[in-house]
Parts: structure tokens; C-alpha cells; sequence
């Protein structure tokens, strides 16, 4: 069984780091050579460029980050985000379509059957007979406008040109867009970027949203450990939007309309909300015309206001408890700072050492030595780091092995922590890997792009990919205690429990 935990470094996966000559030397001569081949180029209309040349193969990779995640939806509109990421892929109205003309006129009259069912359904005392009458004009104008589409366009124009790892994800606190092309087919990408921002068309709006219904029925619903983080999340946060499923609850999904979508898309789908790296074998003084020409026709518009919502200090421990037939799994969630916080680089230190890979403390001691786990690590960045998030420790039991076992043997660890001194090498071995995972982040076009958007959305400034560096060697000991001590108490754990309901587990109470 595998657990991810998405975020800005997950550092809860066993890795093999690979001997990487000058490990140490990543100094501000590397970040003095990239700043002078680093542009950064913001448009009239906000949107900010970063072109890093990189000469050798002709390919350039890009990677596009909205500042729009779940964290930014409201209760009815969950999962629109995601939602929306799929429908970036759907073309234009020159891209996808065998007559747009007619096609745009499809779609107005399938948004006004749409909208007159669910008015008709949403009342008081629905009509049923009205609500299937009208469900069954909706079907019918579905697929007329159905008739105008040209499937997967979007996909099949750039992969005839050389396009390759053509994708996108979504998550807490962003949505990001990226491929890479050959670097003759630079205009190409420019003009189809710009225009499925400037002219998207929500066309298969609705059959896509029953796509995404079944995605969440499949990874959430019909799996215990998705479940669980769910439940978790909606437990842990009280107030911030951190709780709600990046994916979207099942009723939203099945009640947002393409007319919310548009809303959404106008409001966040703005230049000034917009960061793109590009990475490769280009030079910026040819290709910022070209961004000019097509990226500087998207309108302006103001760049959303940032949240709100502040999460509460927690007070008390919560715990939750999922009763399926499946193997038991533990989590344990304490808040944290977000990834601004001087004190990020000492959580990841904890992370490191804790949990990463088979010379952690938990795989040493619950795994190896006691024999009470087959899967114990540890990480932060759940659901997101933008926002104060939480750091979280996931055991699974061995056969026989309750989950009070395991929550003793992991609170063990985790006051020793608190209360006595990593080693040196386990001081030295998380500096060294932090370096040696920035050096293979940056390797290729395509992570460095990523990397690039990234910190620059996060932060506000590239450079802050070098300067984590700097925070990683500077952390010490007595940082590691004082914060261990200070996250790891009872009153902020939020305790996350999967419990097999076939027959009481061995070792401890159900």
C-alpha cells in the first residue's frame, strides 16, 4: 500500500540518493549563474514570465501555476478547481469544434435546459414529472451540442508537434498546467496557452463533471485510506478551507453548473494571478516578443484578495475512527506553520529524520526492531503549505498489531524528539539529502520549471530555491527540540484511526 502526502517537499517517500559530486557546493555562485540566465518579464496586464535559457537539446518545457486551488471554492462549488483543470483541455473555439458558430449556440441553449432543471429539481416540492421532463430536454441538448465536438483536439495538436508530458494538476492552493515542445515550436505553444486562457470553451461541461464524480468514487469513496484523510482534514481544521476535498464533496459535484464555472474561471483565470516558467534551449530576447504578441491579449484584472479565514489554535485532541473491512492504518496530524515560517526548514529536519526511508527512527524502531509495523513515515505539507497545514506521522500495523500498539511505540519516538538530541549524522545526512534533492529538482527542464513556479508563487521570488539551503544548514539541535517539543502535544494532535470491522485486532482494544 502506498501514502503520499502532496506538497511543496515530500520528504515521507523512500528515495536513493544518488552520489552527486560537489553535493555541498550549492552556493550563491550556482544562484549568481542562474540570475544571469534568468528573466523575469511581467507583462502590462500582470503576468509574470520566468525564462531560464539553458542551452543544449532544442526542447523547452514550461510550467504554468494559477494561484487557485479548493482552498479558494466556497461550500457549493467544491472540486470546481479541479474541475476546471479539466476543462482547460477541452480547445477553443477554433480548437475542438467542427463549427463554433453553431456549436456556441448548442451550448447556450444546453446552459438554459441545464439551469431550468435544476431550478425545477432545487424547489421546495420538486414536480417529479416536471424535474424528468426537463431532465430529459437537458439530455437532448446535451447531445446536440455533442455533435459539434471534436474530441481530445486540444492533445492530439500539440502531440503531432513534438509535445510530450502534456498534463496538469490541482491541489489545496494552485492549479498548474505543463508539457514540454521543441523550441521551433515556440509560437505554437504561445498561441495555445494564451487562447484556451483567453477564449475557453466549457464544451462536454457536464459529461466531464460525471467523469470527476467517478474519479472521486474511485480514489475516495471506494478506498478506506482516502476516506480517512478526508474525515481527518474536515476534523483537524475547524474553520480554514484546508477541509474541504481538493476533489470536491459528491453533492457539489453533482450540483455546480458550467454558469459556475464561468464565474470561477473569470475570477481566478486572471494575468495577475498567472505565473509561467519556461525552461530550455531559448533566448529570452527572441521569445519575449512572441509572449508579448499572445499572452499580452489576455484582459486584465485584479488579483483575487487572499483569504481570510485564520485557523483557531487547537485545544483539545480529536480523534476520528473508520470501521471498514481493510488493513488498519494509523495517522497522527499536529498543526503547523505554513512554509513561510522560519522555522519550515527545522519541520522538514524532523520529517527527515523521523521518517524518511529505512534509516529513520520509525522504520528503525516500529518496523525493523519491535516489529510492530510493515509501513511507518512521516511528512508535512497535508493538505497544502501555503496556508498553516499539518504535519503528519502514518503507521500501518503488522498482522496481529493493534493501532494502540503502534500509537505507543510512535509517541516514543516523537517525545524523544522533543526531549533529547538528534545525532550528528542524523543532523549531517538530512543537510546533505536537502541538497542533493534541490540538485536533482533541478536537473531537468521540466522539474526546474516546476520548481520555478513554485517558490515564485509561494514566496514571491525564485531565489528562495537557493536560499532554503542556507535555512537547512543553519538548522540545529536545539532547533530541532525546541520545535518537536513545542508541535508534538497532545491538545494539537488530531488522531486518525482505520479499524478492520471484520474481528477484534490482536493486541489492543477495538
Amino acid at each position: 500500500m502506498q501514502f503520499s502526502l502532496r506538497g511543496w517537499r515530500a520528504v515521507c517517500a523512500a528515495v536513493v540518493v544518488l552520489a552527486i559530486a560537489g553535493v555541498g557546493s550549492v552556493s550563491a555562485q550556482d544562484l549568481a549563474s542562474f540570475e544571469k540566465r534568468l528573466t523575469v518579464h511581467t507583462l502590462p496586464n500582470g503576468y509574470t514570465f520566468l525564462i531560464l535559457e539553458r542551452p543544449g537539446a532544442p526542447v523547452f518545457s514550461f510550467a504554468t501555476r494559477v494561484d487557485v486551488g479548493s482552498a479558494q471554492e466556497v461550500p457549493g462549488i467544491t472540486g470546481l478547481a479541479h474541475m476546471f483543470e479539466h476543462m482547460a483541455f477541452k480547445g477553443t473555439p477554433r480548437l475542438g469544434t467542427k463549427d463554433f458558430a453553431r456549436e456556441k449556440v448548442a451550448l447556450d441553449e444546453l446552459e438554459a435546459a441545464y439551469q431550468a432543471y435544476e431550478r425545477a429539481r432545487a424547489a421546495v416540492k420538486p414536480d417529479q414529472a416536471e424535474v424528468d421532463r426537463l431532465l430529459k430536454a437537458f439530455k437532448d441538448k446535451e447531445a446536440a451540442a455533442q455533435e459539434f465536438v471534436i474530441a481530445n483536439a486540444f492533445d492530439e495538436a500539440l502531440s503531432r508537434e513534438g509535445g510530450v508530458g502534456l498534463n496538469a494538476s490541482t491541489s489545496a492552493e494552485a492549479t498548474t498546467y505543463y508539457y514540454s515542445l521543441p523550441t521551433n515550436k515556440f509560437e505554437l505553444f504561445a498561441y495555445l496557452e494564451s487562447e484556451r486562457f483567453i477564449h475557453p470553451v466549457f464544451r462536454e461541461f457536464y459529461k466531464e463533471r460525471d467523469v470527476v464524480m467517478e474519479e472521486r468514487r474511485q480514489r475516495t469513496e471506494s478506498q478506506p485510506i482516502g476516506k480517512l484523510i478526508e474525515r481527518m482534514l474536515a476534523t483537524a481544521f475547524l474553520a480554514h478551507p484546508y477541509k474541504q476535498p481538493t476533489v470536491g464533496y459528491m453533492s457539489d459535484l453533482q450540483r455546480f453548473t458550467l454558469t459556475d464555472a464561468e464565474a470561477f474561471f473569470k475570477k481566478y483565470y486572471v494575468p495577475a494571478n498567472m505565473v509561467t516558467a519556461i525552461v530550455g534551449n531559448v533566448k529570452a530576447a527572441e521569445i519575449i516578443p512572441i509572449l508579448d504578441k499572445y499572452f499580452g491579449r489576455l484582459p486584465k484584472g485584479e488579483k483575487p484578495a487572499p483569504l481570510r479565514t485564520l485557523e483557531p489554535p487547537q485545544s483539545a485532541e480529536l480523534t476520528i475512527t473508520l470501521r471498514e473491512k481493510s488493513q488498519p492504518i494509523y495517522i497522527e496530524g499536529y498543526h503547523k506553520p505554513s512554509a513561510l515560517h522560519p522555522d519550515d526548514a527545522v519541520y522538514d529536519a524532523i520529517a527527515e529524520i523521523l521518517g524518511r526511508g529505512r534509516t529513520s527512527r520509525l522504520y528503525t524502531s516500529l518496523v525493523e526492531k519491535q516489529k510492530l509495523a510493515v509501513q511507518a513515515q512521516v511528512g508535512g505539507g497535508l493538505p497544502g503549505v501555503k496556508y498553516p497545514h499539518l504535519f503528519v506521522a502514518l503507521a500501518v500495523p503488522a498482522r496481529g498489531i493493534s493501532n494502540d500498539k503502534v500509537a505507543e511505540a510512535l509517541h516514543v519516538e516523537l517525545s524523544r524528539m522533543a526531549t533529547e538530541d538528534v545525532t550528528d549524522e542524523e543532523l549531517a545526512r538530512f543537510k546533505t539529502r536537502a541538497k542533493a534533492d534541490l540538485i536533482r529538482s533541478l536537473d531537468s527542464n521540466s522539474g526546474l520549471a516546476e520548481q520555478l513556479v513554485t517558490y515564485h508563487t509561494l514566496t514571491g521570488d525564485w531565489r528562495d530555491i537557493f536560499k532554503y539551503i542556507e535555512r537547512t544548514d543553519a538548522v540545529s539541535k536545539a532547533d530541532i527540540r525546541r520545535v518537536a517539543a513545542d508541535v508534538f502535544k497532545v491538545t494539537n494532535r488530531t488522531v486518525a484511526r482505520l479499524e478492520n470491522d471484520a474481528a477484534p485486532a490482536a493486541g489492543g482494544t477495538r
